[in-house]
Protein backbone atom coordinates (compact mmCIF):
# COMPACT_ATOMS: atom_id res chain seq x y z
CA UNK A 1 0.00 0.00 0.00
CA UNK A 2 2.77 2.41 0.92
CA UNK A 3 4.44 1.74 -2.45
CA UNK A 4 1.20 2.34 -4.30
CA UNK A 5 0.63 5.66 -2.47
CA UNK A 6 4.11 6.83 -3.45
CA UNK A 7 3.37 6.14 -7.12
CA UNK A 8 0.13 8.14 -6.98
CA UNK A 9 1.88 11.07 -5.28
CA UNK A 10 4.59 10.98 -7.94
CA UNK A 11 2.03 11.10 -10.77
CA UNK A 12 0.24 14.06 -9.19
CA UNK A 13 3.53 15.89 -8.79
CA UNK A 14 4.40 15.27 -12.42
CA UNK A 15 1.02 16.60 -13.51
CA UNK A 16 1.51 19.76 -11.47
CA UNK A 17 4.91 20.33 -13.03
CA UNK A 18 3.45 19.98 -16.55
CA UNK A 19 0.67 22.46 -15.74
CA UNK A 20 3.16 24.91 -14.28
CA UNK A 21 5.33 24.75 -17.40
CA UNK A 22 2.65 25.00 -20.09
CA UNK A 23 0.12 27.31 -18.46
CA UNK A 24 1.95 30.55 -19.29
CA UNK A 25 1.84 29.71 -23.02
CA UNK A 26 -1.94 29.46 -22.97
CA UNK A 27 -2.17 32.99 -21.75
CA UNK A 28 0.00 34.34 -24.58
CA UNK A 29 -1.57 36.19 -27.46
CA UNK A 30 -1.16 34.87 -31.01
CA UNK A 31 2.10 35.99 -32.63
CA UNK A 32 2.15 35.41 -36.38
CA UNK A 33 5.22 34.86 -38.53
CA UNK A 34 5.19 35.68 -42.24
CA UNK A 35 6.76 34.10 -45.30
CA UNK A 36 7.52 36.75 -47.90
CA UNK A 37 8.91 37.15 -51.40
CA UNK A 38 10.54 40.22 -52.87
CA UNK A 39 9.40 42.07 -55.95
CA UNK A 40 12.25 41.82 -58.44
CA UNK A 41 12.94 42.67 -62.06
CA UNK A 42 13.10 39.77 -64.47
CA UNK A 43 11.56 38.11 -67.51
CA UNK A 44 8.05 36.65 -67.64
CA UNK A 45 6.38 34.65 -70.39
CA UNK A 46 3.00 33.08 -71.04
CA UNK A 47 3.37 30.03 -73.27
CA UNK A 48 1.47 27.23 -75.04
CA UNK A 49 3.14 23.88 -75.70
CA UNK A 50 2.59 21.52 -78.61
CA UNK A 51 4.25 18.72 -80.55
CA UNK A 52 4.61 18.34 -84.29
CA UNK A 53 6.60 16.97 -87.20
CA UNK A 54 9.27 18.68 -89.27
CA UNK A 55 8.54 18.83 -92.98
CA UNK A 56 10.04 20.48 -96.03
CA UNK A 57 8.06 23.54 -97.14
CA UNK A 58 7.54 22.02 -100.60
CA UNK A 59 7.62 18.28 -101.25
CA UNK A 60 6.80 16.87 -104.71
CA UNK A 61 6.14 13.23 -105.59
CA UNK A 62 7.33 12.61 -109.14
CA UNK A 63 5.62 9.88 -111.17
CA UNK A 64 5.01 8.82 -114.77
CA UNK A 65 1.94 9.04 -116.99
CA UNK A 66 2.92 6.15 -119.26
CA UNK A 67 3.68 2.49 -118.59
CA UNK A 68 6.94 0.85 -119.48
CA UNK A 69 10.26 -0.55 -118.36
CA UNK A 70 12.76 1.69 -116.54
CA UNK A 71 15.77 1.88 -118.84
CA UNK A 72 17.96 4.36 -116.94
CA UNK A 73 17.92 6.00 -113.47
CA UNK A 74 20.17 9.04 -113.29
CA UNK A 75 19.80 10.18 -109.64
CA UNK A 76 19.93 8.56 -106.21
CA UNK A 77 18.95 9.34 -102.61
CA UNK A 78 20.09 12.75 -101.27
CA UNK A 79 21.18 14.00 -104.69
CA UNK A 80 20.69 17.70 -105.35
CA UNK A 81 18.72 18.27 -108.55
CA UNK A 82 17.75 21.29 -110.64
CA UNK A 83 14.42 22.02 -112.26
CA UNK A 84 14.28 20.33 -115.66
CA UNK A 85 17.07 17.84 -114.86
CA UNK A 86 16.52 14.29 -116.21
CA UNK A 87 15.80 11.87 -113.38
CA UNK A 88 15.02 8.67 -115.26
CA UNK A 89 14.11 7.35 -118.71
CA UNK A 90 11.71 4.59 -119.77
CA UNK A 91 12.26 2.25 -122.71
CA UNK A 92 11.06 4.28 -125.71
CA UNK A 93 10.81 1.42 -128.24
CA UNK A 94 7.04 0.74 -127.96
CA UNK A 95 6.29 4.44 -127.70
CA UNK A 96 8.26 5.23 -130.85
CA UNK A 97 6.37 2.48 -132.63
CA UNK A 98 3.10 4.13 -131.64
CA UNK A 99 4.36 7.43 -133.03
CA UNK A 100 5.25 5.82 -136.36
CA UNK A 101 1.90 4.05 -136.49
CA UNK A 102 0.09 7.28 -135.80
CA UNK A 103 2.11 9.02 -138.53
CA UNK A 104 1.04 6.34 -140.99
CA UNK A 105 -2.60 6.84 -140.01
CA UNK A 106 -2.25 10.55 -140.66
CA UNK A 107 -0.77 9.92 -144.11
CA UNK A 108 -3.57 7.49 -144.90
CA UNK A 109 -6.26 9.92 -143.76
CA UNK A 110 -4.71 12.74 -145.78
CA UNK A 111 -4.68 10.59 -148.94
CA UNK A 112 -8.28 9.64 -148.38
CA UNK A 113 -9.19 13.30 -147.94
CA UNK A 114 -7.45 14.24 -151.21
CA UNK A 115 -9.41 11.56 -153.07
CA UNK A 116 -12.75 12.52 -151.55
CA UNK A 117 -12.08 16.21 -152.17
CA UNK A 118 -11.46 15.52 -155.89
CA UNK A 119 -14.60 13.40 -156.09
CA UNK A 120 -16.64 16.09 -154.35
CA UNK A 121 -15.44 18.76 -156.79
CA UNK A 122 -16.42 16.62 -159.82
CA UNK A 123 -19.82 15.75 -158.38
CA UNK A 124 -20.47 19.39 -157.52
CA UNK A 125 -19.85 20.47 -161.13
CA UNK A 126 -22.18 17.79 -162.47
CA UNK A 127 -24.83 18.59 -159.87
CA UNK A 128 -24.84 22.26 -160.83
CA UNK A 129 -25.60 21.18 -164.46
CA UNK A 130 -28.35 18.84 -163.21
CA UNK A 131 -26.50 15.84 -164.60
CA UNK A 132 -26.56 13.75 -161.35
CA UNK A 133 -29.18 12.98 -158.77
CA UNK A 134 -29.40 14.80 -155.45
CA UNK A 135 -28.57 11.58 -153.57
CA UNK A 136 -25.26 11.12 -155.41
CA UNK A 137 -24.24 14.69 -154.63
CA UNK A 138 -25.16 14.33 -150.95
CA UNK A 139 -23.07 11.15 -150.73
CA UNK A 140 -20.07 12.96 -152.19
CA UNK A 141 -20.46 15.81 -149.65
CA UNK A 142 -20.72 13.29 -146.79
CA UNK A 143 -17.61 11.38 -147.88
CA UNK A 144 -15.63 14.61 -148.16
CA UNK A 145 -16.62 15.91 -144.71
CA UNK A 146 -16.01 12.50 -143.14
CA UNK A 147 -12.51 12.39 -144.62
CA UNK A 148 -11.66 15.76 -143.07
CA UNK A 149 -12.82 14.52 -139.66
CA UNK A 150 -10.79 11.32 -140.05
CA UNK A 151 -7.68 13.35 -140.81
CA UNK A 152 -8.19 15.51 -137.72
CA UNK A 153 -8.67 12.37 -135.61
CA UNK A 154 -5.48 10.84 -136.98
CA UNK A 155 -3.55 14.04 -136.25
CA UNK A 156 -4.81 14.02 -132.62
CA UNK A 157 -3.68 10.43 -132.18
CA UNK A 158 -0.29 11.34 -133.63
CA UNK A 159 0.10 14.30 -131.23
CA UNK A 160 -0.88 12.08 -128.29
CA UNK A 161 1.68 9.48 -129.31
CA UNK A 162 4.40 12.15 -129.43
CA UNK A 163 3.40 13.41 -125.96
CA UNK A 164 3.57 9.86 -124.57
CA UNK A 165 7.01 9.49 -126.08
CA UNK A 166 8.06 12.69 -124.27
CA UNK A 167 6.63 11.29 -121.01
CA UNK A 168 9.16 8.47 -121.22
CA UNK A 169 11.77 10.95 -119.97
CA UNK A 170 11.20 11.95 -116.31
CA UNK A 171 12.29 15.48 -115.38
CA UNK A 172 12.59 17.21 -112.00
CA UNK A 173 9.78 19.76 -111.55
CA UNK A 174 11.65 21.80 -108.90
CA UNK A 175 15.09 22.51 -107.47
CA UNK A 176 15.64 20.33 -104.43
CA UNK A 177 16.95 17.15 -102.85
CA UNK A 178 15.90 13.60 -103.67
CA UNK A 179 14.38 12.22 -100.46
CA UNK A 180 13.18 8.95 -101.94
CA UNK A 181 13.82 6.82 -105.03
CA UNK A 182 11.20 4.09 -105.44
CA UNK A 183 12.37 2.51 -108.73
CA UNK A 184 15.26 0.47 -110.09
CA UNK A 185 16.53 -0.01 -113.62
CA UNK A 186 14.67 -2.84 -115.35
CA UNK A 187 11.56 -2.37 -113.20
CA UNK A 188 8.19 -2.22 -114.97
CA UNK A 189 5.86 0.63 -114.00
CA UNK A 190 2.17 0.59 -114.84
CA UNK A 191 0.21 3.83 -115.10
CA UNK A 192 -3.13 2.29 -116.03
CA UNK A 193 -5.10 3.32 -112.94
CA UNK A 194 -2.92 5.76 -110.99
CA UNK A 195 0.39 7.51 -111.32
CA UNK A 196 3.14 5.41 -109.69
CA UNK A 197 5.49 7.29 -107.36
CA UNK A 198 9.04 7.21 -108.64
CA UNK A 199 10.84 10.00 -106.71
CA UNK A 200 10.13 12.30 -103.77
CA UNK A 201 11.87 15.67 -104.01
CA UNK A 202 11.99 18.27 -101.22
CA UNK A 203 12.66 21.90 -102.06
CA UNK A 204 15.42 23.75 -100.11
CA UNK A 205 16.02 21.99 -96.77
CA UNK A 206 17.58 25.17 -95.36
CA UNK A 207 14.00 26.41 -94.79
CA UNK A 208 11.63 23.95 -93.16
CA UNK A 209 8.38 24.01 -91.23
CA UNK A 210 6.84 22.28 -88.21
CA UNK A 211 3.29 20.97 -88.53
CA UNK A 212 2.13 21.01 -84.90
CA UNK A 213 -1.16 20.10 -83.19
CA UNK A 214 -2.53 22.68 -80.74
CA UNK A 215 -5.39 21.86 -78.37
CA UNK A 216 -8.69 23.68 -78.90
CA UNK A 217 -8.39 25.19 -75.40
CA UNK A 218 -5.19 27.02 -76.44
CA UNK A 219 -5.76 27.76 -80.13
CA UNK A 220 -7.49 31.09 -79.40
CA UNK A 221 -4.24 32.49 -77.98
CA UNK A 222 -2.08 31.53 -80.98
CA UNK A 223 -1.50 34.36 -83.49
CA UNK A 224 0.59 34.82 -86.61
CA UNK A 225 4.15 35.99 -86.01
CA UNK A 226 4.46 34.75 -82.41
CA UNK A 227 7.90 33.47 -81.45
CA UNK A 228 8.35 29.70 -81.24
CA UNK A 229 11.13 27.70 -79.62
CA UNK A 230 11.39 23.96 -80.19
CA UNK A 231 13.66 20.98 -79.59
CA UNK A 232 14.13 17.63 -81.34
CA UNK A 233 15.25 14.32 -79.87
CA UNK A 234 18.40 14.28 -82.01
CA UNK A 235 19.70 17.46 -80.35
CA UNK A 236 18.09 17.52 -76.86
CA UNK A 237 20.39 20.30 -75.56
CA UNK A 238 19.87 22.63 -78.52
CA UNK A 239 16.90 24.98 -78.96
CA UNK A 240 15.74 26.03 -82.40
CA UNK A 241 13.88 29.26 -83.12
CA UNK A 242 10.93 29.88 -85.42
CA UNK A 243 7.63 31.75 -85.68
CA UNK A 244 3.96 31.01 -86.30
CA UNK A 245 3.37 31.26 -90.05
CA UNK A 246 -0.11 29.72 -90.39
CA UNK A 247 -3.07 28.71 -88.22
CA UNK A 248 -5.28 26.28 -90.13
CA UNK A 249 -9.03 26.43 -89.59
CA UNK A 250 -9.81 22.78 -90.28
CA UNK A 251 -10.24 20.85 -87.00
CA UNK A 252 -8.69 17.42 -86.46
CA UNK A 253 -10.70 15.12 -84.17
CA UNK A 254 -8.99 12.08 -82.64
CA UNK A 255 -10.77 10.08 -79.92
CA UNK A 256 -13.14 13.03 -79.33
CA UNK A 257 -10.15 15.36 -78.79
CA UNK A 258 -10.18 18.39 -81.10
CA UNK A 259 -6.89 19.93 -82.21
CA UNK A 260 -5.85 22.40 -84.90
CA UNK A 261 -2.78 22.34 -87.15
CA UNK A 262 -0.41 25.27 -86.65
CA UNK A 263 2.55 25.78 -88.98
CA UNK A 264 5.84 27.10 -87.58
CA UNK A 265 8.64 28.34 -89.80
CA UNK A 266 11.93 26.59 -88.98
CA UNK A 267 15.11 28.08 -90.47
CA UNK A 268 17.66 25.31 -90.99
CA UNK A 269 20.89 26.90 -92.29
CA UNK A 270 23.09 24.08 -90.92
CA UNK A 271 20.72 21.38 -92.25
CA UNK A 272 20.66 19.69 -88.84
CA UNK A 273 16.89 19.34 -89.00
CA UNK A 274 15.57 16.53 -91.17
CA UNK A 275 12.07 15.82 -92.51
CA UNK A 276 10.04 13.61 -90.20
CA UNK A 277 11.72 14.62 -86.92
CA UNK A 278 9.42 15.11 -83.93
CA UNK A 279 9.52 18.64 -82.50
CA UNK A 280 8.46 19.69 -78.99
CA UNK A 281 7.49 23.34 -79.39
CA UNK A 282 6.79 26.23 -77.04
CA UNK A 283 4.74 29.13 -78.42
CA UNK A 284 5.38 32.43 -76.62
CA UNK A 285 1.93 34.00 -76.33
CA UNK A 286 3.13 36.96 -74.21
CA UNK A 287 6.61 37.86 -73.01
CA UNK A 288 8.23 40.79 -71.22
CA UNK A 289 11.87 41.40 -70.34
CA UNK A 290 13.31 43.38 -67.40
CA UNK A 291 9.91 44.01 -65.82
CA UNK A 292 8.68 43.77 -62.20
CA UNK A 293 7.84 40.14 -61.41
CA UNK A 294 6.03 38.76 -58.36
CA UNK A 295 5.23 35.20 -57.30
CA UNK A 296 1.65 34.17 -58.05
CA UNK A 297 1.31 32.93 -54.44
CA UNK A 298 1.27 36.55 -53.26
CA UNK A 299 -1.79 37.33 -55.37
CA UNK A 300 -3.64 34.28 -54.04
CA UNK A 301 -2.76 34.91 -50.36
CA UNK A 302 -5.41 35.98 -47.82
CA UNK A 303 -4.46 36.73 -44.16
CA UNK A 304 -5.97 34.75 -41.30
CA UNK A 305 -9.40 36.11 -40.27
CA UNK A 306 -8.31 36.29 -36.62
CA UNK A 307 -5.36 38.44 -37.61
CA UNK A 308 -7.58 40.72 -39.71
CA UNK A 309 -10.00 41.25 -36.81
CA UNK A 310 -7.07 42.04 -34.53
CA UNK A 311 -5.78 44.62 -37.03
CA UNK A 312 -9.22 46.25 -37.28
CA UNK A 313 -9.61 46.53 -33.51
CA UNK A 314 -6.13 47.99 -33.04
CA UNK A 315 -6.67 50.47 -35.87
CA UNK A 316 -9.94 51.72 -34.36
CA UNK A 317 -8.49 51.81 -30.83
CA UNK A 318 -5.76 54.14 -32.08
CA UNK A 319 -8.22 56.39 -33.87
CA UNK A 320 -9.05 56.77 -37.56
CA UNK A 321 -6.13 55.91 -39.84
CA UNK A 322 -5.44 56.79 -43.41
CA UNK A 323 -7.74 54.92 -45.69
CA UNK A 324 -10.36 54.15 -42.96
CA UNK A 325 -13.99 55.27 -43.39
CA UNK A 326 -14.74 58.75 -42.00
CA UNK A 327 -16.34 58.82 -38.58
CA UNK A 328 -14.94 55.44 -37.46
CA UNK A 329 -14.00 55.79 -33.78
CA UNK A 330 -14.17 53.75 -30.63
CA UNK A 331 -13.32 50.13 -30.14
CA UNK A 332 -16.24 48.48 -31.94
CA UNK A 333 -16.50 47.38 -35.56
CA UNK A 334 -19.35 49.09 -37.42
CA UNK A 335 -21.98 46.77 -38.89
CA UNK A 336 -21.39 48.41 -42.30
CA UNK A 337 -17.75 47.20 -42.32
CA UNK A 338 -17.49 44.38 -44.94
CA UNK A 339 -16.28 41.12 -43.50
CA UNK A 340 -13.46 39.16 -45.16
CA UNK A 341 -14.82 36.73 -47.74
CA UNK A 342 -17.90 38.89 -48.54
CA UNK A 343 -16.16 41.67 -50.47
CA UNK A 344 -16.92 43.05 -53.95
CA UNK A 345 -14.73 41.91 -56.83
CA UNK A 346 -12.10 44.24 -58.20
CA UNK A 347 -11.84 44.97 -61.94
CA UNK A 348 -10.06 42.53 -64.24
CA UNK A 349 -6.29 42.63 -63.73
CA UNK A 350 -6.52 44.42 -60.37
CA UNK A 351 -5.61 42.52 -57.20
CA UNK A 352 -4.84 43.14 -53.51
CA UNK A 353 -1.56 41.91 -52.02
CA UNK A 354 -0.20 42.25 -48.49
CA UNK A 355 3.13 44.00 -47.95
CA UNK A 356 5.14 43.41 -44.77
CA UNK A 357 6.19 46.56 -42.93
CA UNK A 358 9.38 47.00 -40.92
CA UNK A 359 7.42 46.57 -37.64
CA UNK A 360 6.22 43.09 -38.76
CA UNK A 361 2.72 44.36 -39.56
CA UNK A 362 0.88 43.96 -42.86
CA UNK A 363 -0.37 46.62 -45.25
CA UNK A 364 -2.82 45.89 -48.09
CA UNK A 365 -1.80 47.27 -51.48
CA UNK A 366 -3.84 47.28 -54.69
CA UNK A 367 -1.76 46.41 -57.75
CA UNK A 368 -2.32 46.32 -61.51
CA UNK A 369 -1.27 43.06 -63.17
CA UNK A 370 0.10 42.44 -66.64
CA UNK A 371 1.17 39.01 -67.89
CA UNK A 372 0.07 36.09 -65.70
CA UNK A 373 1.37 32.57 -66.23
CA UNK A 374 0.22 30.84 -63.05
CA UNK A 375 3.54 30.72 -61.23
CA UNK A 376 4.44 34.43 -61.60
CA UNK A 377 2.70 37.69 -62.46
CA UNK A 378 3.88 40.98 -63.94
CA UNK A 379 3.32 44.04 -61.72
CA UNK A 380 2.44 47.15 -63.74
CA UNK A 381 1.80 49.46 -60.79
CA UNK A 382 1.37 49.51 -57.01
CA UNK A 383 4.69 47.96 -55.94
CA UNK A 384 8.37 48.81 -56.17
CA UNK A 385 11.40 46.65 -56.65
CA UNK A 386 12.48 45.15 -53.31
CA UNK A 387 9.06 45.31 -51.58
CA UNK A 388 8.41 42.27 -49.37
CA UNK A 389 5.04 40.71 -50.18
CA UNK A 390 3.51 38.03 -47.95
CA UNK A 391 2.76 34.59 -49.44
CA UNK A 392 2.00 32.68 -46.20
CA UNK A 393 1.60 33.27 -42.46
CA UNK A 394 2.00 30.95 -39.45
CA UNK A 395 0.54 31.04 -35.93
CA UNK A 396 3.07 29.24 -33.65
CA UNK A 397 0.39 28.49 -31.05
CA UNK A 398 -1.88 26.81 -33.60
CA UNK A 399 1.01 25.19 -35.46
CA UNK A 400 -0.77 26.03 -38.70
CA UNK A 401 0.02 27.93 -41.85
CA UNK A 402 -2.37 30.20 -43.72
CA UNK A 403 -2.00 30.62 -47.46
CA UNK A 404 -5.60 30.62 -48.62
CA UNK A 405 -6.70 31.87 -51.97
CA UNK A 406 -8.80 34.97 -51.66
CA UNK A 407 -11.42 36.23 -54.08
CA UNK A 408 -10.48 38.06 -57.27
CA UNK A 409 -10.09 41.29 -55.35
CA UNK A 410 -8.64 39.89 -52.12
CA UNK A 411 -9.51 41.40 -48.70
CA UNK A 412 -10.64 44.98 -48.71
CA UNK A 413 -7.86 47.41 -47.71
CA UNK A 414 -8.51 49.46 -44.56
Amino acid sequence: MKKKALIIVGLIAAALIVLAVFRPFKEKTAEFTFETVKVAKGDITNTVTSTGTLEAITTVEVGTQVSGIIEHVYVDFNDNVKQGQVLARLDETPLRAQVEQSQASVDQARAQLDFQEATYNRMKALYEKNLIAQADYDQAVYNYQNSKASLNNAKSAFDRAKVNLAYATIYSPIDGVVLNRAIEEGQTVAASFNTPEMFTIANDLTRMEVQASVDEADIGQVKLGQRVQFTVDSYPDEKFEGSVSQVRLKPVTTNNVVTYVVIFSAPNPDKKLMPGMTASATIFIDEKHNTLVLSGKAVRFTPDSEYLMKMMKEAMKNGPAEGMPAGMTGGSIPESMPQPGSLPELPEGVRTVWVKNSDNSLKPVIIQLGIQNGSNVEVLSGLNEGDEVVVAMTDPLKKSTTSRAGGPGGPMPF
